[in-house]
């Protein structure tokens, strides 16, 4: 749409966040065509070996100051990193499986039917045990957002069962499911996870309002304003929000501590199951270091989590096993140990499936 105005100037703010390996090599070619014809681009980006195969000079911003320029051939992705957050570019690798027999969340024969009759999720089944993470891949559109919503009671369902802990939970609505345990970071924090004009101790118990420290009185009918403040003030120390005070409003923030605001209120209440949808979509990679320990951290300490992402270097490093979906099914079940971003990219664009058919 840009360059049919007629743009000289194009600025691409994360274009590759949601794109399989595949189209991010597409999409480059795309680039240094309007490169070659005199297009000026600026390329924003927090995936550091993408910035260097694609730029050809580069400018590191940090805390809204720029803190070195240099040629693309200049710097290695290490030395960006140190640049960026003052350490070593951050892994998203895991330590070995915490054994559990025990099953978090379960998933049975689940569909969703759309109000078009269109099947958006097609008999789904799976398993998420105490202390594991399992990825979920795919390109956006197949049935990845309604499959949370169903979990989390937003999304009606046609057939099938859902179990936290064991207890059914497939009729209950929003309320009991939090209140039993169930954790949710949603893929987008401004529009799902936040009121941006609140201040930060009541955004703290936005999904956790009925529940101590951030209810009190009878039925849990009153808001303690008194507990939400100790509390945010706790999640704020514990995860490095970085903030003047509590009293400050949400969108004050960088987009990096409001991200850690709410994964830090989510693990600080103590969920057995927790849904992270995109956890780390659009931070700088000092915050997204964090946010990867502080996963790593709950798994080990017997957290179910079923993990959403379109950041595949992500996926494979936080994952003990990684489901794909295509066209609302579950069509492949991968060992992360065994895989690269590029094979799964398959996968997720349904090559893969298609060669193991023929």
């Amino acid at each position: 749409k840009v360059l049919y105005r007629g743009a000289n100037i194009l600025i691409l703010d994360e274009p590759t966040a949601v794109l399989v390996p595949q189209e991010v090599e597409e999409l480059f070619r795309n680039i240094k065509e309007l490169q070659d014809n005199g297009t000026t681009i600026i390329f924003i980006d927090h995936k550091l070996n993408e910035v260097l195969e694609i730029a050809d000079t580069i400018t590191v911003l940090r805390s809204g100051k720029t803190v070195a320029s240099m040629n693309a051939e200049e710097v290695t992705a290490a030395e960006l990193a140190e640049l960026m957050v003052g350490s070593e570019l951050p892994s998203p690798s895991i330590d070995e499986p915490v054994n559990s027999s025990s099953l978090g969340l379960e998933i049975e024969n689940l569909t969703i039917v759309g109000d078009d009759e269109r099947t958006l999720v097609d008999d789904v089944s799976l398993e998420v045990h105490k202390g594991e993470i399992v990825g979920i891949a795919g390109v956006e559109g197949n049935g990845q957002h309604e499959l949370v919503g169903s979990i989390l009671g937003t999304q009606e369902i046609a057939t099938g069962r859902i179990l936290l802990s064991g207890s059914d939970i497939t009729q209950t609505d929003v309320r009991f499911r939090r209140e039993n345990g169930l954790g949710y970071i949603p893929q987008d924090r401004q529009h799902e996870g936040l009121l941006l004009t609140a201040p930060l101790w009541e955004n703290a118990a936005l999904g956790y309002q009925t529940q101590d420290p951030f209810a009190s009185g009878i039925y849990n009918w009153f808001f303690n304003r008194k507990g939400s403040r100790a509390k945010t003030s706790k999640i704020c120390n514990e995860f490095d929000v970085r903030t003047p005070n509590i009293e400050v409003a949400a969108h004050a923030l960088s987009g990096g501590n409001q991200q850690k605001l709410l994964v830090g209120k989510e693990l600080l209440s103590d969920p057995t199951v927790l849904i992270a949808s995109h956890p780390t979509r659009g931070i700088d990679v000092g915050a997204q270091a964090a946010i990867w320990e502080q996963i790593k951290s709950a798994r080990s300490n017997g957290l179910a989590t079923l993990l959403i992402s379109a950041d595949l270097d992500e996926l494979i490093g936080l994952s003990d096993v990684i489901v794909v979906m295509f066209r609302g099914k579950i069509v492949a079940k991968l060992d992360p140990n065994n895989i690269s971003p590029r094979d799964l990219g398959g996968y997720m664009t349904g090559s893969s499936v298609q060669e193991q058919r023929t």
